[in-house]
Formats: C-alpha cells, structure tokens, sequence
C-alpha cells in the first residue's frame, strides 16, 4: 500500500508549515497562551480562509470533502506548531458530530458559519464521576411543552471558555422519572439561562471549563442525535477526534527528535559535541525508531477513522491512542533528560511539548484506559 501523499495533501501540509514559521513561532506562542483568550482569533480567521476549517465537511454545506487523512496531515502539523486554537474540539470533534448526526436543517445552519470561522462549539460529555466513560451521564433532559430541559454538570470541556455553543450529552427522562432512557445529544447556546461556565486554563496552554446547567430551556430543534443514536453519534466522533490526536502526538515526536538532535550536535562536553558520546547516539536511535512507529500507528488510526463498522474502527483508534501514549512518552522523557535541567525551563521548547504530549495522553482516555478498550474489543 502506498502511504505518500498526493500532490494536493502535500501542498496542504506546505502551506500550514509555512505559516506556522511565519507567524506562529514559539516566542508567539507563549505570548497567545498568557492571554485571556489562550489563542489567536486572527489565526483561526486565517485557518478559514485556507479552507481548514471547512476541510472535512460537505460541499453541500461549503466544505472540501477531506477525509480523516487530510485531518491527519492538518493535526501532524498543529502538533509540530503546537498550535493553541480549538481545531480538534470545534471542527474535528464537534464539527464532524454535526456532520454526521444532526438534522440536515442543523447542518445547513451550523456547518457553513463553522467554517467560516464565525462559530465555535466544545462538546459537554464527560462529567466528575464518569472519568473516561461517555456513557456515564446523570445531567438530565426532561421533555417540556417548548423542547427541553437540562440540568447536570460537566467537566473539563476542551476549549470550553470559547465555545459560541456546547453540545450536551444527557439522559432522557420522564417528567419526575430517576430512570434513564437513553442518551441523547443537544446543541446549547452558551448564552442561554441556566448556563455557567468556569474556565481555566489546562497545563499545556490551551483552555478548558467546567460547564454547569441548571434547568436549561432549549428547544426541540436543539436535539442533534435521539435517544437510539446518541450514544453511537458520540463514539463515533470520539474515535475521529483520538485518530487526530494520534496525528498531533506524531507532529510532536517528530519535533522533539530534530530538537534534540540538533541539541547534541550542538552542546559541546569534555571538548566535543555531547552526539559523538555513543551511549547518547544509541538513545537518539530509539527516538527515531519510536517517531517510525507512531506514525505506522497514526496513519492506521487515520485509515479507520472514518469506518461505519464501530467495533473494528474502535479497536483500531483505542490500539494505536495506547501505543502511541507508551512511545510518546518515552521519547518526551529522552528529549528532557539529554537536555539536561534546561529542558524543563519555561523558556526551553522542549519543555512545552512535553506537556501537551502529557495532556494528550489523558485527553479522551489514557493509555492504560486505551488498552483496555482494545483488549475488551478482541
């Protein structure tokens, strides 16, 4: 099989690579992360125009027909900038649960002023006692006279603070009734009444948020999925968002090995580079070998991404999130420790990927939860 990209995949990967050495260097980046906002809204006004935003939805709606393998080489390359804006939660996840689950109405509301970088969305699933489960929803949806009312509470929304709207995963309910009836997913406007939202900022520099709702008016066209689908709808998405971030991490590794090479060709002990030191060259060998390997992994993600068969698709994203966590971060702690204390400064670039390797890794399921999804799918 033939992984090369075409000419028109390349160019896409060209062209964010460009921007990002001309106006996302790290010193910028740090910059965004200080502020209020936590990214560049003139980026993601310039992601627009590039047509990334629009890359993986429908023509119907203004998209570009891209595949997960076009996400992929978009996600490779916002891990090698480790770029702040909310590409993954809005479009990717978001966007594509949109794409894929809600009423055509919906879509040709949403998806256009989505790409167009005019909407953003954050997905409201996980909740404090449910750790990575999706399924382990109490927010509730109890039918009204005018559509629906939620109340529930969820935590660590991605990109949260900047979302225009949050879609919710509930528990359907009879009025008064405790038992639930399904999980259905809703679209809410963060400026509807009930809404609160705490935000904070994660470890890595991005921005997440605990979103409260308390008996939150929306109307029947806010459903996205029903109770017979939501909870597949949201699997679904999920899967494509852990192929991305599988893409992100190999951008990441990719940057920590020419980062670190370049670092042993250049500090100099006992008279001579530290990379002529055997033990050292034998270790950058390993990273190399790792970068190989999470890339195998990520393209297999890649590939299966987009698959209706929910049990292979499944197995094959939880497979590739787990290895790819091991192998990622044993080549962040060698890059750390061959660059000596000075890896872990503020002021080092190591040191921040690292992180977001880090909060990866937990993002969606860690490694060990990864491998447990695998092994129950054999």
């Amino acid at each position: 099989m033939d992984f090369h990209y075409s000419e028109e995949q390349a160019a896409l990967a060209d062209t964010l690579r460009r921007f990002i050495a001309r106006d996302y260097g790290f010193e910028r980046r740090r910059a965004l992360a200080r502020t209020a906002l936590g990214f560049s809204e003139q980026a993601w006004h310039t992601y627009a125009e590039l047509g990334l935003l629009a890359l993986p939805f429908p023509a119907r709606h203004g998209g570009l027909e891209g595949s997960a393998v076009e996400v992929m080489i978009v996600m490779e390359q916002v891990g090698r900038g480790l770029l702040l804006e909310p590409y993954l939660s809005s479009i990717v996840l978001c966007g594509g649960l949109i794409r894929d689950a809600a009423p055509e109405a919906m879509q040709a509301s949403l998806l256009p002023m989505i790409a167009a970088g005019r909407c953003k969305l954050a997905l409201a699933a996980h909740e404090p006692d449910g750790r990575y489960e999706l399924q382990r929803v109490s927010t509730r949806a109890v039918p009204s006279q005018d559509g629906w009312r939620l109340s529930g509470r969820k935590c660590v929304v991605l990109d949260g603070p900047s979302a225009d709207f949050f879609i919710v995963s509930a528990q359907l309910a009879a009025p008064g009734a405790c038992r639930a009836e399904g999980l259905a997913l809703f679209l809410v406007p963060r400026a509807a009444a009930g809404v609160t939202v705490l935000a904070y900022p994660t470890q890595s520099g991005g921005r997440a948020a605990d979103v409260a709702l308390a008996d939150v008016q929306v109307e029947n066209g806010a459903l996205i999925a029903p109770a017979h689908s939501g909870g597949a709808a949201l699997e679904r998405a999920v899967d494509r968002a852990l192929a991305a971030l599988c893409a992100e991490t190999l951008g990441i590794v990719a940057t920590l090995n020419v980062a670190t090479l370049q670092y042993l060709k250049t500090r100099r002990q006992f008279g001579v580079p530290i990379g002529t030191f055997q033990a050292l060259q034998h270790r950058m060998v390993d990273m190399y070998i790792a970068e190989e390997q999470v890339r195998s992994m990520a393209i297999a993600a890649a590939m299966q991404a987009d698959s209706d068969d929910a049990a292979g698709r499944g197995r094959a994203v939880a497979g590739a999130k787990a290895y790819i966590g091991e192998a990622s971060r044993f080549v962040g702690q060698q890059a750390i420790q061959m660059h000596g204390a000075m890896g872990l400064v503020e002021e080092c670039e190591v040191s921040h990927y690292f992180k977001r390797l880090t909060m990866i890794d937990m993002t969606f399921g860690d490694a060990d939860f990864q491998l447990g999804r695998f092994s129950d799918s054999i």
